[in-house]
């Protein structure tokens, strides 16, 4: 500036336009160069002269989603502390907060979403509209005062009652945060409440000065930052100002502290500034309230506005005059404060105008200024929205004033100047006095509560009255103070009592029909009526309850004089006691009349059970009584009553319990002793139900004694059918009856007697009945019939074969009829045998070669159609079946001839006789057994059909047996028997094939071998090397002629067989020839029809026999049949020589385990049943022994081994030992001597 260059070391560089100053031409000079940033004159000047700018907050240009800004705020927080954001501590992130701003040289830059309308974005609180369906629990949060959708606009929020939505006043905002985010110091606009609320996040701190330090801390504020008040007068209310709260309450200003966590709510009061900044990420809502106690607050924050022309949010004399138009809907307290403000607003109003007179302006013109918008009625100098009045010139329409800046209008002339004015002087005094009423209406209202409720004026109110008041209250809804509480408890209680007194009435009307537990005492009503009359209301009920009390009392009086003069009549008591139940009130004398009532009627219901002449009563009423007793008052006579009670129920029950014991206990009592029992019970007056039991059982004890006699004393014995029957039912009896062991001996013995003759007809696992094969077969005729019978009874389906005879149950009783229809049925037999004959007689046979399956009619007992090799046709029916599946005979007892045996030639000898099962049902024993069966009947006292089926068969096979034997003795059928005897001898005198070494056999002299032995297998089983028998001299006596067996043979029961044994037959056949005998026509017939009626005799019979050999003798071999039983035994020998070995093993197994051995003398000593079984029933048990040692696994099943009716008559061990003469037999046990080799698979066989 001097224009010299020297001096450089003085020299000062401008960092503004870089021009040169020396430190000493500057006005002031300085003394040295200064240090930094230094800047010249022109660049200070230059500075200065330039605009101000507006302090305030950048627009971030950036958009973000909740999602990204918490990602960016949670990154930054982290970032800047670097550490986790949840484990920063909120003193840290303050002290950090307030080093930043005041740090001139570190700038950081934070964003902040706030401000957020959520009428736009939505809010955080549930807000009930069309857009979604909410939750019962959101509907509770949706209606909730606390919801800032709803608290400004509740009915004590002065905001209420403004009609449009001011954002952030009425409307919350939202506020979404991250850390150093700020709020600067501030107050709410107008001064209002402002409430802020927390959703989630991280905390917010919040700084708060009291309203009361609201200017102290402007003027602070103002001091310490002049330069930046005086560009800007309204800066506080820009939200760009921060200050450390330490340098405020360093100048005495209060300022308070708290952090805001998530779920709190921070209320600000009207004019208290605050400021804060965030923690962290986090989201609020806040929104402004107006209560009644800040109308004052309201009007001079407009005063205060007007100074610092201010613009309004809100005309806050509109929100006056339009509360105080509706006075009806305000509360009482926003009333009453309304009608302060209205007044000093009308006081200020008739002042302005009475100015604006004064001036001269006179015209005048009402504007609805309500329906202005705000920017055309605002005051051209302060800012302020007028309401109730302005000024205006004709002139310059553009602008207007309120009444307090009239001059500042415009320069023209007054009279072109004229009043806008909403309301005239007049109106608003009469809304003044609306408000006032109003606002007074709950103090008049008060007081006439207070009078009816203490009756200060002597006069009860009417309960109308009192609901008129309660009416009035809710109507005008005053607030829920006390005196409103005691009026509505009031009238809770009056209603009550009325209530109480209509349904005493009723209950007297309705009588003995009202309901039950409803009565009162007499001391409640007392009470109650004292309580009617308490009341401050009245009530007409009074007077019915008086008289009702006075109806108790008089019964109660005569209550006490009948009770006092005891005993009175049950009658009168009664009377008494019914009038004091139509009372409907309880009297404590009626208890006393209740109990003398209840004592009468127990008395007098013992007395009538008791009396001899009624029906005696159970227990169950004795015990009814004394459980009644018990309940009744005492009393002498009760008490009597109740003791006699008791001595009778224990004595009846001593008895019952008695006779109970005679009817349950094992040991029966015989009659006398019972009878005696039930005399001594009759004179207990009391129904025993175990005496009359036992006089029941007494009486069918009695009748069945004479049941007894009558069945014992009759023309029959008794069947025994009746006697099980009559068993039966006396062991039911519990009762000792003598004649019941008689009974139960006879019909032992009976079924002892059944037993034995079941033993020795029945075989092994028979599908029939003793009575069914005792009884001949009616309609054996029907081969289909037969046979479908046949199987039904292996099913169990079969009828019996008496019911087949047509003998009903009845008939059986009837000797005569068991006779009768016993030789019809042996007609029917004999006729349908010979019909079966002639029909299966005419169907093909199975050996013919150019038969079929499909050609034969024949149908096996197995199912199947019986074709080809291995069929035989049984002797009686000539029916067709497998060999396989029947029981077949042996052709001789030993192929080995001895000197005295059969010849092997001597075809006729052996036996090929067949019988089928359908025919042969029974074991058929011999006639000698039977006629032991028949004497041991004539010992018993009881008749069986059995018994009289026995006899008739007896009497069947003597008659056959006569006319047989007598058929034997003519001269034609001796001179062939004779001649047959030679032919025999003859054979037996030619030499023989070379034969093997041969074996001891028994005497041919045996009389059970001549005399029946068709009852023995024919061809038995040669013994191996080594094996040897005893004679009959070895047979111990006593047990008869019985073959001995040693104990070698007796060890192997399956006596193996040689192949080559059968083959030697095999080998005859070709050598046999016949017929040996020519029988004339004449002999033939009546031979083969004794022969067809013996096969039907289920006896055996040695004629029968006789007849057959002869019969044989007479017509060729049967070559076919021959065949067939010889490969038959070769089968069935196979299978016991597997069974044989088997058995062994077991045995061996036995002994091996110290087991006792099977010897000889135990084989003697075994029962009969065990032991004279047969080959096939010993072999089956051995089988089964074998198959329960063995877990099942037996060895296979062989054929059937007997086949002939003689086969099955020693299986029986009921036989006596008759002598070898014995019998009708004797004279024919000559005509077929066999030889008799016994095998160890036979058990030893019994001699006659």
């Amino acid at each position: 500036m001097c224009s010299r260059g020297d001096e450089d070391d003085k020299l000062l560089l401008c960092d503004g336009c870089d021009d040169n100053y020396h430190i000493f031409c500057l006005l002031p000079p300085l003394p040295e160069i200064p240090k930094g940033v230094w800047r010249c004159p022109k660049c200070v000047m230059a500075e200065c002269k330039r605009p101000p700018e507006a302090f305030g907050f950048e627009q971030a240009t950036r958009e973000y989603t909740l999602q990204s800004f918490g990602e960016m705020a949670d990154s930054f927080k982290a970032d800047y502390f670097n550490m986790p954001v949840h484990m920063v501590p909120t003193e840290l992130v303050e002290k950090e907060f307030w080093r930043l701003v005041n740090s001139i040289e570190e700038d950081v830059t934070v964003e902040y979403g706030a401000d957020i309308h959520s009428k736009e974005f939505g809010s955080g609180f549930p807000v009930s509209d069309s857009k979604r369906h909410l939750t019962p629990e959101e509907e509770e949060y949706a209606t909730s005062g606390w919801n800032l959708n709803v608290m400004p606009v509740l009915e004590q929020s002065v905001l209420c009652h403004i009609n449009a939505d001011i954002s952030g006043m009425k409307v919350p905002w939202l506020y979404v945060g991250m850390v150093f985010s700020a709020f600067c110091w501030h107050i709410e606009d107008h001064w209002s409440y402002s409430i802020n609320y927390l959703h989630w996040g991280e905390p917010k701190t919040w700084y708060g000065v009291p309203s009361l330090a609201a200017e102290h801390l402007e003027e602070v504020m103002k001091k310490l930052t002049p330069e930046l008040f005086d560009s800007q007068p309204d800066l506080l209310h820009q939200l760009v100002t921060l200050m450390n709260p330490n340098t405020l309450m360093s100048h005495g200003v209060p300022v308070v502290r708290t952090n805001q966590c998530a779920g709190e709510f921070v209320i600000t009061f009207p004019r208290a500034y605050h400021s804060g900044f965030n923690q962290g990420y986090n989201f609020a809502e806040a929104v402004n309230f107006c209560t009644a106690d800040w109308l004052p607050a309201g009007r001079q924050c407009i005063e205060h506005y007007r100074r610092l022309r201010r613009y309004c949010v809100f005309s806050h004399e509109e929100l006056i005059c339009k509360m105080a138009a509706c006075p009806e809907k305000l509360d009482l307290n926003l009333a009453a404060a309304v009608h302060k403000e209205m007044f000093i607003m009308v006081q200020e109003e008739r002042r302005l105008r009475k100015a604006l007179l004064e001036k001269g302006i006179t015209e005048a013109e009402r504007e609805a200024f309500e329906l202005l918008p705000d920017d055309e009625r605002q005051c051209i100098k302060c800012k302020t929205t007028c309401f109730l009045s302005a000024l205006a010139c004709y002139d310059c329409p553009d602008g207007l004033v309120c009444l307090s800046h009239i001059n500042d209008l415009c320069k023209c002339s007054s009279s072109r100047q004229y009043l806008r004015y909403r309301y005239t002087l007049d109106e608003l005094p009469a809304m003044l006095h609306k408000l006032k009423v109003r606002a007074e209406s709950f103090d008049t209202w008060a007081n006439k509560v207070r009078v009816a409720l203490e009756v200060e004026d002597g006069r009860k109110r009417s309960l109308e009255e009192l609901r008129a008041l309660e009416s009035e209250a809710r109507e005008r809804r005053f607030p829920n103070s006390e005196l409103l509480q005691q009026l509505k408890n009031c009238l809770s209680e009056a209603e009550a009592c009325v209530s109480r007194a209509l349904g005493l009435v009723s209950g007297q009307e309705a009588g003995p029909h009202r309901v039950a537990g409803l009565q009162m005492t007499l001391a409640e009503l007392r009470a109650f009526l004292d309580q009617m009359n308490n009341l401050p209301c009245a009530m007409h009920q009074i007077g019915d309850v008086k008289g009702i009390l006075e109806q108790v009392e008089a019964y109660q009086a005569e209550a006490r004089e009948a009770l006092a003069s005891l005993p009175s009549s049950p009658g009168l008591l009664q009377s008494l006691l019914e009038r004091g139940q139509l009372l409907g009130v309880e009297v404590p004398e009626a208890q006393q009349l209740q109990r003398q009532v209840e004592q009468a009627r127990w008395l007098d219901e013992v007395k009538r059970t008791l009396a001899p002449s009624a029906r005696r009563g159970t227990l169950a009423v004795m015990r009814g009584l004394l459980v009644a007793g018990a309940s009744v008052a005492p009393s002498p006579a009760v008490d009597k009553a109740r003791a006699e009670l008791q001595e009778l129920l224990t004595i009846a029950e001593r008895w019952e319990e008695k006779a109970h014991l005679c009817l349950e206990a094992r040991q029966k009592h015989p009659p006398a002793t019972l009878e005696a029992i039930i005399h001594e019970a009759e004179n207990i007056p009391v129904h025993l139900p175990n005496i009359q039991a036992l006089k029941e059982a007494l009486a069918k004890a009695r009748a069945w004694i004479a049941d007894v006699d009558e069945i014992q004393n009759g023309d029959h014995y008794p069947c025994l059918d009746d006697l099980e029957g009559l068993v039966a039912v006396g062991r039911d009896l519990p009762v000792g009856l003598e004649e019941l062991r008689q009974l139960e001996l006879q019909v032992l013995t009976a079924h002892s007697w059944r037993e034995k003759a079941s033993k020795t007809f029945l075989k092994r696992n028979s599908c029939y009945t003793l009575l069914e094969v005792l009884c001949p077969c009616a309609d054996a005729g029907s081969d289909s019939t037969k046979r479908s019978r046949w199987m039904e009874k292996e099913l169990g389906l079969y009828k019996s074969d008496t019911e087949l005879l047509g003998l009903s149950a009845q008939d059986l009783r009837d000797p005569g009829s068991v006779i009768v229809a016993f030789k019809e049925g042996e007609q029917k037999e004999k006729e349908g045998i010979l019909q079966l004959r002639r029909t299966n007689s005419a169907k093909p046979s199975p050996l013919a070669s150019s038969t079929t399956a499909s050609s034969a009619t024949s149908v096996c007992v197995c199912g199947q159609v019986p074709a080809g090799v291995g069929a035989l046709q049984c002797d009686l029916c000539q029916d067709w079946f497998h060999g396989r599946c029947v029981s077949v005979p042996r052709l001789l007892s030993s192929p080995r001839p001895s000197p005295t045996s059969s010849p092997l030639l001597a075809w006729w000898e052996w036996d090929t006789k067949f019988l089928c099962p359908l025919c042969m049902r029974s074991r058929r024993p011999r006639l000698e057994t039977i006629l032991a069966l028949l004497v041991a009947l004539q010992r018993l006292p009881v008749r069986l059909p059995e018994g009289e089926a026995l006899q008739c068969l007896t009497e069947r096979a003597i008659s056959w047996q006569g006319r047989a034997r007598q058929a034997l003795a003519s001269e034609d059928v001796t001179a062939l028997l004779g001649r047959l005897a030679e032919l025999r001898q003859r054979l037996q005198a030619e030499p023989r094939p070379e034969e093997p070494p041969t074996y001891p056999s028994a005497p041919a002299s045996d009389p059970l071998r001549e005399g029946s032995g068709k009852d023995m297998p024919k061809v038995q089983g040669l013994l191996e090397n080594g094996d040897s028998v005893t004679s009959p001299e070895k047979v111990a006596p006593g047990e008869g002629s019985v073959v001995g067996i040693q104990p070698g043979a007796a060890s192997n029961p399956a006596c193996p067989r040689n192949p080559p044994d059968l083959e030697l037959l095999s080998s005859l056949l070709p050598q046999l020839t016949g017929p040996v005998l020519e029988l004339p026509e004449a002999t033939r017939a009546p031979l083969e029809e004794l022969m067809l009626e013996g096969d039907l005799l289920e006896v055996t019979l040695d004629e029968n026999h006789s007849i057959w050999q002869l019969l044989q003798a007479g017509q060729p071999p049967d070559m076919e049949r021959i065949r067939t039983l010889l490969e038959l035994e070769k089968a069935e020998r196979h299978g016991s020589r597997a069974r044989g070995r088997a058995l062994e093993r077991r045995r061996r197994r036995k002994v091996d385990r110290g087991g006792e051995g099977d010897d000889p003398a135990r084989e003697e000593l075994e029962p009969k049943r065990v032991r004279s079984s047969g080959p096939e029933a010993e072999e089956a048990q051995e089988e089964e022994e074998l198959e329960e040692e063995t877990g099942g696994e037996g060895p296979p099943q062989p054929l059937p081994t007997t086949g002939s009716p003689s086969t099955q008559e020693n299986q029986n061990g009921l036989e006596p030992a008759l002598g070898a003469t014995s019998g009708p037999s004797a004279p024919f046990s000559t005509l077929t001597p066999r030889l008799h080799v016994p095998c160890p698979q036979q058990p030893p066989q019994q001699q006659l």
